[in-house]
Protein backbone atom coordinates (compact mmCIF):
# COMPACT_ATOMS: atom_id res chain seq x y z
CA UNK A 1 0.00 0.00 0.00
CA UNK A 2 1.10 3.15 -0.83
CA UNK A 3 2.36 5.56 2.45
CA UNK A 4 -0.58 8.99 1.86
CA UNK A 5 1.25 10.84 4.55
CA UNK A 6 4.45 11.07 2.94
CA UNK A 7 4.77 13.22 -0.66
CA UNK A 8 5.97 16.93 -2.07
CA UNK A 9 4.06 18.60 -4.21
CA UNK A 10 5.44 19.48 -8.16
CA UNK A 11 5.31 22.97 -9.80
CA UNK A 12 2.70 23.30 -12.10
CA UNK A 13 -0.79 21.82 -12.92
CA UNK A 14 -2.43 18.92 -14.89
CA UNK A 15 -2.15 15.26 -14.12
CA UNK A 16 0.93 13.46 -13.94
CA UNK A 17 2.56 10.54 -15.06
CA UNK A 18 2.98 7.99 -12.17
CA UNK A 19 5.84 5.50 -12.62
CA UNK A 20 5.73 2.71 -9.99
CA UNK A 21 10.22 1.49 -9.60
CA UNK A 22 10.06 -1.50 -8.46
CA UNK A 23 13.34 -1.90 -5.78
CA UNK A 24 13.18 1.61 -5.96
CA UNK A 25 15.43 2.63 -3.12
CA UNK A 26 17.28 -0.31 -4.15
CA UNK A 27 20.87 0.01 -6.29
CA UNK A 28 19.60 0.58 -9.62
CA UNK A 29 15.70 1.44 -8.86
CA UNK A 30 17.64 4.17 -6.34
CA UNK A 31 19.55 5.86 -9.07
CA UNK A 32 16.80 6.09 -11.74
CA UNK A 33 14.62 7.78 -9.06
CA UNK A 34 17.37 10.11 -8.72
CA UNK A 35 17.84 10.77 -12.28
CA UNK A 36 13.67 11.23 -12.39
CA UNK A 37 13.63 13.31 -9.27
CA UNK A 38 13.65 16.80 -11.08
CA UNK A 39 10.66 16.10 -13.50
CA UNK A 40 7.52 18.12 -11.86
CA UNK A 41 5.54 15.94 -14.66
CA UNK A 42 5.99 12.86 -12.81
CA UNK A 43 4.50 10.90 -9.14
CA UNK A 44 7.65 8.32 -8.40
CA UNK A 45 6.22 5.60 -6.29
CA UNK A 46 9.00 4.16 -4.44
CA UNK A 47 8.41 1.00 -3.84
CA UNK A 48 9.88 -2.28 -2.29
CA UNK A 49 9.04 -4.97 0.71
CA UNK A 50 10.05 -2.23 3.65
CA UNK A 51 7.54 0.77 3.88
CA UNK A 52 10.21 2.06 6.01
CA UNK A 53 13.15 2.26 3.86
CA UNK A 54 11.02 3.34 0.83
CA UNK A 55 10.01 6.58 3.02
CA UNK A 56 13.48 7.58 4.27
CA UNK A 57 14.98 7.06 0.36
CA UNK A 58 11.84 8.92 -1.11
CA UNK A 59 12.67 11.75 1.69
CA UNK A 60 16.22 12.17 0.09
CA UNK A 61 15.43 12.86 -2.94
CA UNK A 62 15.62 16.13 -4.15
CA UNK A 63 12.22 18.56 -5.46
CA UNK A 64 10.56 18.16 -8.10
CA UNK A 65 8.91 15.09 -8.94
CA UNK A 66 6.16 14.27 -6.68
CA UNK A 67 6.77 10.90 -4.44
CA UNK A 68 5.40 8.40 -2.23
CA UNK A 69 6.81 5.58 -0.85
CA UNK A 70 4.86 2.16 -1.12
CA UNK A 71 5.53 -1.71 -0.19
CA UNK A 72 5.54 -3.88 -3.30
CA UNK A 73 5.93 -8.08 -2.76
CA UNK A 74 6.16 -9.78 -6.20
CA UNK A 75 5.60 -12.62 -4.44
CA UNK A 76 1.98 -11.30 -3.26
CA UNK A 77 -0.88 -10.70 -5.54
CA UNK A 78 1.07 -8.22 -7.72
CA UNK A 79 -2.71 -7.59 -9.98
CA UNK A 80 -4.45 -6.70 -6.55
CA UNK A 81 -1.69 -4.63 -5.49
CA UNK A 82 -0.98 -2.87 -8.48
CA UNK A 83 -4.88 -1.57 -8.85
CA UNK A 84 -4.55 -0.23 -5.64
CA UNK A 85 -1.24 1.88 -6.54
CA UNK A 86 -2.88 2.44 -9.78
CA UNK A 87 0.26 3.18 -11.84
CA UNK A 88 0.47 4.15 -15.33
CA UNK A 89 4.27 2.64 -15.81
CA UNK A 90 5.77 0.10 -13.95
CA UNK A 91 9.93 -0.05 -13.74
CA UNK A 92 11.22 -3.55 -12.45
CA UNK A 93 14.36 -2.61 -11.01
CA UNK A 94 14.91 -5.42 -8.53
CA UNK A 95 16.10 -8.65 -9.83
CA UNK A 96 18.16 -10.59 -10.49
CA UNK A 97 16.12 -12.05 -13.13
CA UNK A 98 17.55 -15.15 -13.57
CA UNK A 99 15.76 -16.38 -10.65
CA UNK A 100 12.34 -15.11 -11.81
CA UNK A 101 10.85 -18.94 -11.46
CA UNK A 102 8.57 -20.97 -13.12
CA UNK A 103 6.74 -18.22 -14.43
CA UNK A 104 9.26 -15.02 -15.28
CA UNK A 105 6.56 -13.29 -16.96
CA UNK A 106 3.42 -13.00 -14.33
CA UNK A 107 3.80 -9.22 -13.34
CA UNK A 108 4.46 -8.59 -17.50
CA UNK A 109 1.17 -10.18 -17.93
CA UNK A 110 -0.24 -8.38 -15.04
CA UNK A 111 0.71 -5.10 -16.36
CA UNK A 112 -0.69 -6.17 -19.98
CA UNK A 113 -4.01 -7.33 -18.44
CA UNK A 114 -4.45 -3.78 -16.64
CA UNK A 115 -3.42 -1.64 -19.43
CA UNK A 116 -0.38 -0.47 -17.98
CA UNK A 117 3.26 -0.01 -19.22
CA UNK A 118 6.38 -1.92 -18.53
CA UNK A 119 9.88 -1.14 -18.37
CA UNK A 120 12.39 -3.72 -17.01
CA UNK A 121 16.23 -3.19 -16.40
CA UNK A 122 16.77 -7.16 -17.00
CA UNK A 123 20.49 -8.29 -17.34
CA UNK A 124 19.36 -12.28 -17.91
CA UNK A 125 19.65 -12.83 -22.00
CA UNK A 126 16.86 -15.69 -21.48
CA UNK A 127 14.20 -13.13 -19.52
CA UNK A 128 15.04 -10.38 -22.16
CA UNK A 129 14.39 -12.27 -25.30
CA UNK A 130 11.42 -14.35 -23.89
CA UNK A 131 9.19 -11.47 -22.89
CA UNK A 132 8.00 -11.07 -27.07
CA UNK A 133 6.00 -14.29 -25.83
CA UNK A 134 3.66 -11.16 -24.67
CA UNK A 135 3.63 -9.28 -28.10
CA UNK A 136 0.41 -9.75 -29.36
CA UNK A 137 -1.00 -9.62 -25.68
CA UNK A 138 0.46 -5.98 -25.51
CA UNK A 139 -0.52 -4.65 -28.34
CA UNK A 140 -4.02 -5.76 -27.79
CA UNK A 141 -4.31 -3.99 -24.78
CA UNK A 142 -2.00 -0.98 -26.11
CA UNK A 143 0.68 -1.02 -24.02
CA UNK A 144 4.03 -1.60 -23.97
CA UNK A 145 6.33 -4.20 -22.30
CA UNK A 146 9.85 -3.62 -23.02
CA UNK A 147 12.70 -5.54 -21.38
CA UNK A 148 16.33 -4.86 -20.91
CA UNK A 149 15.92 -1.52 -20.77
CA UNK A 150 20.27 -0.52 -19.61
CA UNK A 151 23.41 -0.34 -21.04
CA UNK A 152 23.03 -3.70 -22.46
CA UNK A 153 21.17 -3.65 -24.57
CA UNK A 154 20.05 -0.58 -25.26
CA UNK A 155 23.33 1.48 -25.30
CA UNK A 156 25.54 -0.86 -26.80
CA UNK A 157 22.96 -1.46 -29.75
CA UNK A 158 22.45 2.27 -30.20
CA UNK A 159 26.47 2.54 -30.45
CA UNK A 160 27.34 -0.31 -33.22
CA UNK A 161 24.11 1.44 -35.06
CA UNK A 162 26.23 4.60 -35.05
CA UNK A 163 29.10 3.16 -35.92
CA UNK A 164 27.93 1.23 -38.35
CA UNK A 165 26.27 4.17 -39.86
CA UNK A 166 29.33 4.41 -42.37
CA UNK A 167 30.05 1.07 -43.13
CA UNK A 168 28.41 -1.53 -45.44
CA UNK A 169 28.67 -4.89 -43.39
CA UNK A 170 29.70 -5.58 -39.40
CA UNK A 171 31.96 -8.91 -39.27
CA UNK A 172 32.21 -8.54 -35.33
CA UNK A 173 31.34 -6.42 -32.53
CA UNK A 174 32.58 -7.00 -28.70
CA UNK A 175 31.66 -4.85 -26.38
CA UNK A 176 32.59 -4.32 -22.30
CA UNK A 177 31.30 -1.94 -19.14
CA UNK A 178 34.38 -1.49 -16.68
CA UNK A 179 32.47 0.00 -13.94
CA UNK A 180 34.83 2.14 -10.75
CA UNK A 181 35.95 0.38 -7.90
CA UNK A 182 34.38 2.86 -5.96
CA UNK A 183 30.83 2.44 -7.59
CA UNK A 184 28.40 0.56 -5.18
CA UNK A 185 27.36 -2.61 -6.06
CA UNK A 186 24.16 -4.14 -5.65
CA UNK A 187 23.81 -7.57 -3.94
CA UNK A 188 20.85 -9.01 -6.56
CA UNK A 189 24.12 -7.80 -9.39
CA UNK A 190 26.57 -10.36 -7.45
CA UNK A 191 23.77 -12.95 -7.31
CA UNK A 192 23.34 -12.64 -11.15
CA UNK A 193 26.86 -13.02 -12.13
CA UNK A 194 27.59 -15.28 -9.62
CA UNK A 195 24.64 -17.60 -10.95
CA UNK A 196 26.44 -17.81 -14.16
CA UNK A 197 30.01 -18.00 -13.36
CA UNK A 198 31.94 -20.71 -15.11
CA UNK A 199 29.01 -22.26 -17.05
CA UNK A 200 28.48 -22.37 -20.88
CA UNK A 201 27.05 -19.29 -22.01
CA UNK A 202 25.52 -19.40 -25.58
CA UNK A 203 27.36 -16.61 -28.10
CA UNK A 204 27.85 -16.40 -31.87
CA UNK A 205 31.97 -17.39 -32.81
CA UNK A 206 33.04 -17.56 -36.35
CA UNK A 207 29.72 -17.36 -37.40
CA UNK A 208 28.57 -20.36 -35.53
CA UNK A 209 26.43 -20.79 -32.38
CA UNK A 210 28.77 -21.80 -29.66
CA UNK A 211 29.49 -21.48 -25.77
CA UNK A 212 31.82 -20.74 -23.28
CA UNK A 213 32.42 -20.42 -20.30
CA UNK A 214 30.96 -17.12 -17.75
CA UNK A 215 33.79 -14.99 -16.42
CA UNK A 216 36.63 -17.36 -17.50
CA UNK A 217 36.28 -16.26 -21.56
CA UNK A 218 38.21 -13.12 -21.42
CA UNK A 219 40.31 -10.67 -23.42
CA UNK A 220 42.21 -7.35 -22.61
CA UNK A 221 41.16 -3.93 -24.09
CA UNK A 222 42.06 0.09 -22.91
CA UNK A 223 38.96 2.37 -22.84
CA UNK A 224 40.90 5.41 -24.71
CA UNK A 225 39.10 7.91 -26.40
CA UNK A 226 41.07 9.62 -28.36
CA UNK A 227 42.49 12.92 -26.58
CA UNK A 228 41.26 12.31 -23.05
CA UNK A 229 42.92 10.23 -20.43
CA UNK A 230 42.45 6.21 -20.91
CA UNK A 231 41.40 3.39 -18.34
CA UNK A 232 44.58 1.07 -17.05
CA UNK A 233 44.20 -1.60 -19.60
CA UNK A 234 41.77 -3.92 -18.12
CA UNK A 235 41.16 -7.53 -18.50
CA UNK A 236 37.10 -8.07 -19.56
CA UNK A 237 35.48 -11.22 -19.06
CA UNK A 238 32.45 -12.75 -20.45
CA UNK A 239 28.93 -12.48 -18.98
CA UNK A 240 25.73 -13.41 -19.79
CA UNK A 241 24.00 -10.31 -21.42
CA UNK A 242 20.62 -9.93 -23.80
CA UNK A 243 22.99 -8.94 -26.46
CA UNK A 244 24.82 -12.02 -27.12
CA UNK A 245 21.24 -13.10 -28.59
CA UNK A 246 19.63 -10.11 -29.51
CA UNK A 247 22.88 -8.10 -31.84
CA UNK A 248 23.53 -11.37 -33.94
CA UNK A 249 19.85 -10.95 -35.34
CA UNK A 250 20.02 -6.96 -35.84
CA UNK A 251 23.21 -7.48 -37.67
CA UNK A 252 23.16 -11.25 -38.92
CA UNK A 253 26.49 -10.95 -41.20
CA UNK A 254 28.53 -10.41 -37.65
CA UNK A 255 30.26 -13.53 -37.34
CA UNK A 256 31.73 -12.66 -33.75
CA UNK A 257 29.69 -11.40 -30.76
CA UNK A 258 31.68 -10.88 -27.70
CA UNK A 259 30.60 -8.98 -24.37
CA UNK A 260 32.44 -8.49 -21.13
CA UNK A 261 32.78 -7.03 -17.79
CA UNK A 262 35.71 -5.47 -16.34
CA UNK A 263 35.36 -5.05 -12.68
CA UNK A 264 38.65 -3.73 -10.56
CA UNK A 265 40.18 -4.29 -8.29
CA UNK A 266 41.63 -6.64 -10.79
CA UNK A 267 42.87 -9.10 -7.99
CA UNK A 268 38.87 -9.52 -7.28
CA UNK A 269 38.19 -10.05 -10.73
CA UNK A 270 41.07 -12.81 -10.38
CA UNK A 271 40.12 -14.47 -7.92
CA UNK A 272 35.97 -14.80 -8.87
CA UNK A 273 37.31 -16.03 -12.36
CA UNK A 274 39.54 -18.39 -10.15
CA UNK A 275 36.41 -19.57 -8.30
CA UNK A 276 34.09 -20.03 -11.51
CA UNK A 277 36.80 -22.82 -12.99
CA UNK A 278 35.45 -24.61 -10.53
CA UNK A 279 31.86 -24.69 -11.40
CA UNK A 280 33.34 -25.18 -15.50
CA UNK A 281 34.69 -28.55 -13.69
CA UNK A 282 31.87 -28.94 -11.87
CA UNK A 283 34.00 -29.44 -8.41
CA UNK A 284 30.77 -27.13 -7.44
CA UNK A 285 27.59 -26.65 -8.89
CA UNK A 286 27.26 -23.14 -8.88
CA UNK A 287 28.68 -19.53 -7.00
CA UNK A 288 25.28 -18.55 -6.21
CA UNK A 289 26.11 -19.39 -2.62
CA UNK A 290 28.77 -17.33 -2.07
CA UNK A 291 27.52 -14.00 -3.74
CA UNK A 292 26.85 -12.53 -0.11
CA UNK A 293 30.45 -12.54 0.49
CA UNK A 294 31.75 -11.37 -3.11
CA UNK A 295 29.23 -8.65 -2.40
CA UNK A 296 30.55 -7.78 1.21
CA UNK A 297 34.43 -7.78 -0.69
CA UNK A 298 33.57 -5.73 -3.88
CA UNK A 299 32.12 -3.02 -1.72
CA UNK A 300 35.22 -3.23 1.03
CA UNK A 301 37.67 -3.37 -0.99
CA UNK A 302 37.90 -0.36 -2.86
CA UNK A 303 41.20 1.28 -4.43
CA UNK A 304 42.04 2.94 -7.75
CA UNK A 305 40.77 5.93 -9.93
CA UNK A 306 37.32 6.73 -9.28
CA UNK A 307 36.50 6.58 -13.27
CA UNK A 308 34.72 4.02 -15.17
CA UNK A 309 34.09 3.49 -18.61
CA UNK A 310 32.71 1.20 -21.72
CA UNK A 311 33.75 0.42 -25.12
CA UNK A 312 32.09 -0.74 -28.17
CA UNK A 313 34.35 -1.81 -31.20
CA UNK A 314 33.34 -3.41 -34.83
CA UNK A 315 35.10 -4.66 -37.54
CA UNK A 316 33.45 -5.10 -41.03
CA UNK A 317 33.76 -3.02 -44.67
CA UNK A 318 33.66 0.71 -44.87
CA UNK A 319 31.88 2.43 -48.02
CA UNK A 320 35.39 2.41 -49.87
CA UNK A 321 35.29 -1.45 -49.24
CA UNK A 322 38.30 -1.68 -47.35
CA UNK A 323 38.39 -3.63 -43.86
CA UNK A 324 38.39 -1.34 -40.97
CA UNK A 325 37.66 -1.12 -37.41
CA UNK A 326 35.81 1.31 -35.33
CA UNK A 327 35.15 2.18 -32.12
CA UNK A 328 33.21 4.05 -29.25
CA UNK A 329 34.66 5.23 -26.00
CA UNK A 330 32.79 6.41 -22.83
CA UNK A 331 34.65 7.47 -19.83
CA UNK A 332 32.55 8.47 -16.42
CA UNK A 333 34.06 10.19 -14.05
CA UNK A 334 33.65 9.82 -9.75
CA UNK A 335 30.25 9.04 -8.68
CA UNK A 336 28.44 9.37 -12.10
CA UNK A 337 29.17 6.07 -13.95
CA UNK A 338 26.91 4.26 -11.73
CA UNK A 339 23.90 6.25 -13.39
CA UNK A 340 24.31 4.51 -16.67
CA UNK A 341 22.47 0.95 -16.72
CA UNK A 342 19.52 3.55 -15.21
CA UNK A 343 19.65 5.95 -18.16
CA UNK A 344 18.23 4.03 -20.50
CA UNK A 345 14.85 4.01 -18.40
CA UNK A 346 15.44 8.01 -18.22
CA UNK A 347 15.70 8.28 -22.03
CA UNK A 348 12.12 6.48 -22.09
CA UNK A 349 10.33 8.27 -19.98
CA UNK A 350 11.53 11.64 -20.66
CA UNK A 351 11.24 11.06 -24.73
CA UNK A 352 7.44 10.05 -24.10
CA UNK A 353 7.15 13.20 -21.81
CA UNK A 354 8.30 15.13 -25.16
CA UNK A 355 5.68 12.84 -27.24
CA UNK A 356 7.36 10.41 -28.13
CA UNK A 357 5.59 6.94 -27.02
CA UNK A 358 7.44 3.74 -27.58
CA UNK A 359 5.13 1.67 -30.37
CA UNK A 360 2.42 -0.65 -28.16
CA UNK A 361 4.04 -4.53 -27.73
CA UNK A 362 6.11 -6.79 -25.90
CA UNK A 363 9.97 -6.32 -26.75
CA UNK A 364 13.33 -6.63 -26.43
CA UNK A 365 14.20 -2.25 -26.15
CA UNK A 366 17.01 -2.51 -28.47
CA UNK A 367 15.08 -0.16 -31.02
CA UNK A 368 14.16 2.73 -28.59
CA UNK A 369 17.11 4.83 -28.05
CA UNK A 370 20.03 6.27 -30.40
CA UNK A 371 23.07 7.75 -29.32
CA UNK A 372 22.12 11.40 -30.15
CA UNK A 373 19.29 10.70 -27.30
CA UNK A 374 22.18 9.48 -24.82
CA UNK A 375 23.95 13.23 -25.59
CA UNK A 376 21.13 15.02 -23.55
CA UNK A 377 21.18 12.77 -20.43
CA UNK A 378 25.29 12.20 -20.44
CA UNK A 379 25.39 16.37 -20.61
CA UNK A 380 24.04 16.67 -17.26
CA UNK A 381 27.12 14.29 -15.94
CA UNK A 382 30.78 14.46 -16.03
CA UNK A 383 30.53 11.74 -18.87
CA UNK A 384 32.11 11.91 -22.41
CA UNK A 385 32.43 9.58 -25.04
CA UNK A 386 34.42 9.87 -28.46
CA UNK A 387 34.73 7.44 -31.74
CA UNK A 388 38.05 6.39 -32.51
CA UNK A 389 38.69 5.28 -36.27
CA UNK A 390 41.55 3.55 -37.25
CA UNK A 391 44.60 6.17 -38.60
CA UNK A 392 46.91 4.83 -41.61
CA UNK A 393 49.76 2.66 -39.47
CA UNK A 394 52.21 5.21 -41.58
CA UNK A 395 50.89 8.08 -40.39
CA UNK A 396 53.09 10.24 -37.78
CA UNK A 397 53.33 9.07 -34.21
CA UNK A 398 50.90 11.58 -32.63
CA UNK A 399 48.03 11.78 -35.21
CA UNK A 400 47.78 7.69 -34.81
CA UNK A 401 48.31 8.27 -30.74
CA UNK A 402 45.28 10.94 -31.15
CA UNK A 403 42.75 9.56 -34.03
CA UNK A 404 39.76 11.28 -34.30
CA UNK A 405 41.05 14.17 -31.90
CA UNK A 406 44.07 14.99 -33.99
CA UNK A 407 42.05 17.94 -36.05
CA UNK A 408 40.60 19.53 -33.23
CA UNK A 409 44.29 20.47 -32.63
CA UNK A 410 45.35 24.10 -33.88
CA UNK A 411 47.34 23.97 -37.30
CA UNK A 412 50.94 24.80 -35.97
CA UNK A 413 50.64 21.76 -33.34
CA UNK A 414 49.75 19.72 -36.21
CA UNK A 415 52.76 20.82 -38.08
CA UNK A 416 55.24 20.09 -35.59
CA UNK A 417 54.23 16.75 -35.15
CA UNK A 418 54.10 15.79 -38.72
CA UNK A 419 56.79 13.90 -41.19
CA UNK A 420 59.20 17.01 -42.69
CA UNK A 421 59.49 19.13 -39.41
CA UNK A 422 62.71 17.21 -38.65
CA UNK A 423 63.99 20.58 -36.99
CA UNK A 424 62.55 23.35 -34.87
CA UNK A 425 64.21 26.14 -33.89
CA UNK A 426 63.41 29.05 -30.71
CA UNK A 427 63.76 30.69 -27.61
CA UNK A 428 62.93 29.43 -24.22
CA UNK A 429 62.93 30.48 -20.33
CA UNK A 430 64.27 27.76 -18.05
CA UNK A 431 63.74 27.86 -14.30
CA UNK A 432 65.28 25.15 -12.19
CA UNK A 433 64.47 23.81 -8.64
CA UNK A 434 66.71 24.69 -5.90
CA UNK A 435 66.83 22.10 -3.47
CA UNK A 436 70.06 19.76 -3.65
CA UNK A 437 67.37 16.67 -4.94
CA UNK A 438 66.25 19.36 -7.58
CA UNK A 439 69.72 19.83 -8.75
CA UNK A 440 70.71 16.49 -8.38
CA UNK A 441 67.93 14.90 -10.35
CA UNK A 442 68.20 17.52 -13.06
CA UNK A 443 72.01 17.24 -13.73
CA UNK A 444 71.19 13.45 -13.73
CA UNK A 445 68.99 13.79 -16.46
CA UNK A 446 70.90 16.44 -18.58
CA UNK A 447 68.07 19.19 -18.20
CA UNK A 448 69.18 23.16 -19.46
CA UNK A 449 70.87 25.21 -16.82
CA UNK A 450 68.41 28.45 -15.42
CA UNK A 451 68.24 31.53 -17.78
CA UNK A 452 65.94 33.50 -20.09
CA UNK A 453 66.04 33.82 -23.90
CA UNK A 454 68.20 30.52 -24.42
CA UNK A 455 68.42 29.41 -28.00
CA UNK A 456 66.87 26.09 -28.26
CA UNK A 457 66.75 23.41 -30.83
CA UNK A 458 64.79 20.32 -31.59
CA UNK A 459 65.99 17.59 -33.60
CA UNK A 460 63.13 15.13 -34.42
CA UNK A 461 64.37 11.40 -35.99
CA UNK A 462 60.66 10.31 -36.98
CA UNK A 463 59.06 6.94 -37.63
CA UNK A 464 55.50 6.01 -37.27
CA UNK A 465 55.91 4.24 -34.24
CA UNK A 466 59.26 5.64 -33.19
CA UNK A 467 60.42 9.29 -32.57
CA UNK A 468 64.04 10.35 -30.74
CA UNK A 469 63.89 13.72 -29.53
CA UNK A 470 66.89 15.50 -29.07
CA UNK A 471 66.34 18.86 -27.16
CA UNK A 472 69.17 21.29 -27.49
CA UNK A 473 68.82 24.15 -25.11
CA UNK A 474 72.40 26.46 -25.71
CA UNK A 475 74.79 23.81 -25.61
CA UNK A 476 73.48 21.56 -23.36
CA UNK A 477 71.39 18.24 -24.80
CA UNK A 478 69.16 15.51 -23.95
CA UNK A 479 67.32 12.94 -25.63
CA UNK A 480 63.99 10.11 -25.11
CA UNK A 481 62.42 7.82 -27.45
CA UNK A 482 58.94 8.33 -27.97
CA UNK A 483 56.70 5.12 -29.24
CA UNK A 484 53.07 4.31 -28.51
CA UNK A 485 52.38 2.33 -25.55
CA UNK A 486 52.23 -1.48 -25.48
CA UNK A 487 50.70 -3.90 -22.25
CA UNK A 488 50.43 -2.11 -19.07
CA UNK A 489 50.85 1.29 -21.33
CA UNK A 490 48.46 0.87 -24.09
CA UNK A 491 46.67 4.16 -24.94
CA UNK A 492 49.51 6.22 -23.65
CA UNK A 493 52.32 7.93 -25.22
CA UNK A 494 55.42 6.14 -24.35
CA UNK A 495 58.42 8.63 -23.49
CA UNK A 496 62.36 6.75 -22.46
CA UNK A 497 64.86 8.60 -20.56
CA UNK A 498 67.53 6.42 -19.98
CA UNK A 499 66.38 3.62 -17.72
CA UNK A 500 62.85 5.79 -16.89
CA UNK A 501 59.99 5.40 -19.43
CA UNK A 502 57.00 7.43 -18.94
CA UNK A 503 53.22 6.21 -19.53
CA UNK A 504 51.73 10.16 -20.70
CA UNK A 505 48.32 10.64 -21.58
CA UNK A 506 47.39 12.95 -24.75
CA UNK A 507 45.04 15.09 -24.00
CA UNK A 508 43.14 17.66 -26.05
CA UNK A 509 42.02 20.47 -24.19
CA UNK A 510 40.72 23.29 -25.94
CA UNK A 511 43.39 23.82 -28.44
CA UNK A 512 46.24 22.59 -26.28
CA UNK A 513 47.41 19.23 -25.98
CA UNK A 514 48.39 18.22 -22.33
CA UNK A 515 50.85 15.82 -21.92
CA UNK A 516 49.82 14.22 -18.22
CA UNK A 517 52.17 11.56 -16.55
CA UNK A 518 50.22 8.22 -15.84
CA UNK A 519 52.49 5.46 -14.91
CA UNK A 520 56.31 5.19 -14.79
CA UNK A 521 59.39 2.30 -14.28
CA UNK A 522 62.80 2.05 -13.50
CA UNK A 523 64.33 -0.70 -15.42
CA UNK A 524 61.15 -1.83 -16.24
CA UNK A 525 59.82 -2.02 -12.58
CA UNK A 526 56.61 -0.18 -11.81
CA UNK A 527 56.87 2.57 -9.89
CA UNK A 528 54.45 3.50 -7.44
CA UNK A 529 51.82 5.99 -8.54
CA UNK A 530 51.71 8.31 -5.63
CA UNK A 531 55.26 9.36 -6.63
CA UNK A 532 54.56 9.83 -10.50
CA UNK A 533 56.56 13.06 -11.55
CA UNK A 534 53.57 15.63 -11.95
CA UNK A 535 53.75 19.39 -13.53
CA UNK A 536 51.69 21.41 -16.22
CA UNK A 537 52.89 20.21 -19.59
CA UNK A 538 51.29 21.14 -22.75
CA UNK A 539 51.48 22.91 -26.32
CA UNK A 540 49.35 25.40 -27.52
CA UNK A 541 49.51 28.04 -30.54
CA UNK A 542 49.35 31.42 -29.26
CA UNK A 543 50.51 34.62 -31.38
CA UNK A 544 50.80 32.64 -34.76
CA UNK A 545 53.32 30.06 -32.91
CA UNK A 546 54.45 26.72 -31.84
CA UNK A 547 54.17 26.85 -27.56
CA UNK A 548 55.87 24.84 -25.03
CA UNK A 549 55.52 24.68 -21.29
CA UNK A 550 57.03 21.47 -19.17
CA UNK A 551 56.95 21.28 -15.66
CA UNK A 552 58.61 18.48 -13.96
CA UNK A 553 58.05 18.44 -10.50
CA UNK A 554 58.32 15.23 -7.81
CA UNK A 555 56.58 14.60 -4.90
CA UNK A 556 58.33 15.65 -1.53
CA UNK A 557 61.16 17.22 -3.64
CA UNK A 558 58.81 19.89 -5.62
CA UNK A 559 60.07 21.36 -9.03
CA UNK A 560 62.56 20.16 -11.06
CA UNK A 561 63.16 21.84 -14.36
CA UNK A 562 60.64 24.16 -15.93
CA UNK A 563 61.19 25.01 -19.25
CA UNK A 564 58.75 26.97 -21.86
CA UNK A 565 59.15 29.03 -24.89
CA UNK A 566 58.14 28.71 -28.81
CA UNK A 567 59.35 26.86 -31.70
CA UNK A 568 59.61 27.26 -35.66
CA UNK A 569 59.95 23.96 -37.27
CA UNK A 570 63.30 24.23 -40.42
CA UNK A 571 61.71 23.58 -43.46
CA UNK A 572 63.82 21.92 -46.00
CA UNK A 573 65.57 24.36 -48.63
CA UNK A 574 62.46 24.98 -51.75
CA UNK A 575 60.16 23.38 -49.62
Amino acid sequence: MADQDHETSAAGGGARRRILILGGYGTFGGRLARLLADESRLTLLIAGRSLEKAQAFSASLPAGAERRAAVFDRSGDVSRQLGELEPDLVVDASGPFQNYGADPYALVRACISLKIDYLDLADGADFVAGVASQDAEAKAAGVYALSGVSSFPVLTAAVVRALAASMTRIDSISAGIAPSPHAGVGLNVIRAIASYAGQPIRLRRRGVETEAPGLIDSRRYTVRPPGMPPLDNIRFSLVDVPDLRLLPKLWPDARDVWIGAGPTPAILHRALSMLAHLVRWRVIPTLEPLAPLFHAAINLLRWGEHRGGMFVEVEGVSAEGKLTRRSWHFLAEGDDGPFIPSMAVEGIVRAELAGRRPASGARAAVNELELSDYDTLFARRAIRHAFRDEVDPRAPLYRRMLANAWDALPATIRAMHEFGADVAHGLAEIERGSSFMARVIASLFGFPEAGDDIPVTVRFARGSAVEVWTRTFADKSFQSRQSIGVGRHEGLLRERFGPFIFGLALIVDEGRLRLVPKKWSFLGIPLPRSLTPRGDAYEEERDGKFRFNVEIRLPLIGLIVAYRGWLEPERPTGA
